[in-house]
């Protein structure tokens, strides 16, 4: 039959193509899998170091220092903001919006003091406190 087909084919067809399958070499699935393993740890890895590197770098171009200071900010529209500035010991009340850009609004003559921080709330310690929590209000 094998002579049949390669007089057939005419020699067009390379003899290893025609010659019988080799059987399979033997895979070692425990290598396979530690070799799997090891690449995703890898890539994992390398997820978590490029958002620290991120942060990091964020951090570092963050603008702002100490000179101006954003006290608190208040969305008013969609993409309009007041926020509340200090600027040397003085306090401004600027308005941003994406077609206007910054605008003063106020000088203040006195400082707003900052708020009292609220009161801590109790951590919770479990699972258990948690749902005590939920069920108690």
């Amino acid at each position: 039959m094998r002579r049949t087909v390669a007089a057939f084919a005419g020699g067009f067809l390379p003899r290893a193509l025609m010659a019988a399958p080799a059987a399979a070499p033997a895979v070692d699935s425990g290598a396979e899998w530690l070799r799997v393993l090891v690449s995703l740890l890898g890539v994992v890895a390398l997820i978590f170091f490029v958002g620290w590197f991120g942060r990091r770098a964020q951090a570092r171009v963050r603008p702002g220092g100490r000179k101006i200071r954003v006290i608190e900010s208040m969305p008013v529209g969609i993409k309009e903001k007041v926020m509340l500035l200090e600027v040397g010991g003085t306090q401004l009340l600027v308005g941003a919006s994406p077609t206007g850009g910054l605008r003063t609004l106020h000088v203040l003559a006195t400082p707003v003091q900052d708020d009292a921080p609220p009161p801590a709330t109790p951590v919770a310690r479990g699972f258990r406190d948690v749902l005590a929590q939920w069920k108690h209000p």
